[in-house]
């Protein structure tokens, strides 16, 4: 594996704004593309090898799939707003058309067994707050935990309010064990502002022989893998509102996150005991 870090552009091909394979990745599971639709487009998708979350950024999409259509109403934009979103199974071809245009996430993870195509409603997602204070952040599952079912994708998203910091304390899932699982990770950025900047930071822990060592400003379109060792923070400064989209695969199917501390760091939970979440999360709005 060489480079980590992908601006944004960087990795368009095929129609597609970002075309990240596994293949083209250097590692063995994960994978991510964006799709840009103007009203009336549409694109044709084949998962292959993949299963695939289907997940609107921006706009809704219809889906010709297994002789039948599914409809994704999606969102306005993501710092607000849950979406529905659509499960893909391997060697599944799908047309995605949107009426009115919008963007769209294609997460994916080489799959073994091959699913039912399906649609879940936004009332799926798992809406949670972690930390407290300036580590306060808005995790969303979207399958990670909330019952869906795919055979080995993780899929959240991650608000952090301007002058927070999240993905903190610093950890790693690199190796399986009882408290830990071996997961591959992408890191898709968007900021609220137009131009905005954050930071992303990711250190080797010693479990690989590879080194990893990135500190790097983020803007919108851009990704980050994190093959192995600890990452994190993410640093959102302040009137900089962060999110990010986490995907997640590995060569374990039990669907199970976990994962361990960097041991320099394990005191920064204790500062949360007591301490008020920011009040300005969460940002998702009630339906």
């Amino acid at each position: 594996m060489t480079a980590v870090f992908h601006p944004a552009g960087s990795l368009a091909g095929g129609g597609l704004e970002l075309d990240l394979t596994p293949e083209r990745a250097g590692w063995g599971y994960s994978g991510l593309k964006t799709l840009a639709l103007h009203p009336g487009e549409s694109h044709e998708l084949d998962t292959g090898e993949d299963e695939a979350l289907v997940l609107p950024l921006s706009g809704g999409l219809s889906a010709e799939v297994d002789g039948g259509t599914q409809v994704l109403h999606g969102r306005r934009e993501v710092f607000t707003s849950l979406t529905d979103f659509l499960y893909l199974p391997r060697e599944c071809r799908a047309v995605l058309s949107s009426s009115a245009g919008g963007r769209f996430a294609i997460a994916t993870a080489r799959a073994e067994q091959r699913l039912q195509p399906r649609r879940y409603g936004a009332e799926q997602v798992e809406v949670t707050l972690r930390g407290a204070g300036s580590a306060s952040r808005e995790p969303r599952n979207y399958a990670l935990g909330n019952g869906v079912v795919t055979d080995r994708l993780l899929v959240v998203e991650v608000i952090t309010p301007g002058g927070n910091f999240s993905s903190y304390p610093p950890h790693k899932h690199d190796t399986h064990s009882a408290v830990e699982r071996e997961l591959e990770e992408i890191y898709y950025f968007q900021m609220r502002r137009e131009n905005g900047v954050g930071y992303h930071r990711q250190y080797s822990a010693g479990t690989r022989p590879e080194p990893v060592d990135l500190l790097t400003e983020v803007r919108s379109g851009d990704l980050v893998q994190v093959p192995h060792g600890y990452h994190g923070p993410c640093i959102a400064p302040p009137g900089e509102d962060m999110y990010y989209l986490n995907v997640m695969a590995g060569p374990q199917r039990d669907g199970v996150w976990l994962m361990t501390d960097d041991p320099d760091y394990t005191w920064v939970r204790q500062t949360w005991v007591g301490s008020a979440v920011d009040d300005r999360l969460p940002m998702t709005e009630s339906s």
